[in-house]
């Protein structure tokens, strides 16, 4: 891809699913009770429900607000090659729990429909866990009408921290 990527030159058509793909009200509605979305979110979520890849890993939602999003993923499943949780599932749930959070925030705080992309996602590992569940926690550190950033912290059941990532997503203004 070519070029700065901005609210001028992002393709509808890359932002928008493919139909086929798309569930019906009712396995949507079902997808996600089961991840624990809360029903008066349910509106705000994508035409999938919880996206297919969360829900493969085992993804559910303790806690949505714009201020605090709680997800958990199971190790068990989710490992790499070493039995540890692997560092790609540590990123997926960072990032889903960072672009709903910037979706939270145009949403319930600035009252505007506008869609969401991830710019930037980092983190660092700290330490390896071999079972049970991590829990990542998103708060933000700058929620501004065109850039949202937010630091997502993964732990394991003792409390230990296990990775830090931090996620920077673009409010896109709709093209008129």
């Amino acid at each position: 891809m070519s070029g700065d990527f901005t609210a001028r030159t992002a393709p509808e058509a890359h932002l928008r699913p493919d139909p086929s793909q798309i569930p019906d009200d009712a396995e949507r509605t079902a997808r996600l009770r089961a991840a624990g979305v809360p029903e008066e979110l349910h509106g705000m979520m994508g035409p999938h429900g919880v996206a297919p890849l969360g829900q493969k890993m085992g993804l559910r939602f303790e806690e949505m607000t714009p201020e605090r999003l709680v997800a958990t993923l199971p190790v068990a499943g989710n490992e790499q090659n070493m039995g540890l949780f692997h560092g790609g599932a540590h990123m997926v749930l960072a990032e889903t729990l960072g672009s709903l959070a910037a979706i939270l925030h145009v949403r319930l705080t600035l009252e505007l429909v506008h869609p969401v992309v991830g710019i930037e996602l980092g983190a660092t590992h700290h330490r390896a866990v071999t079972d049970g569940v991590v829990t990542g926690t998103c708060t933000p550190i700058n929620l501004g009408r065109t850039l949202t950033s937010h630091e997502i912290v993964m732990r394991d059941e003792q409390g230990r921290r296990l990775s830090t990532a931090r996620m920077t997503n673009m409010i896109l203004t709709p093209r008129e």
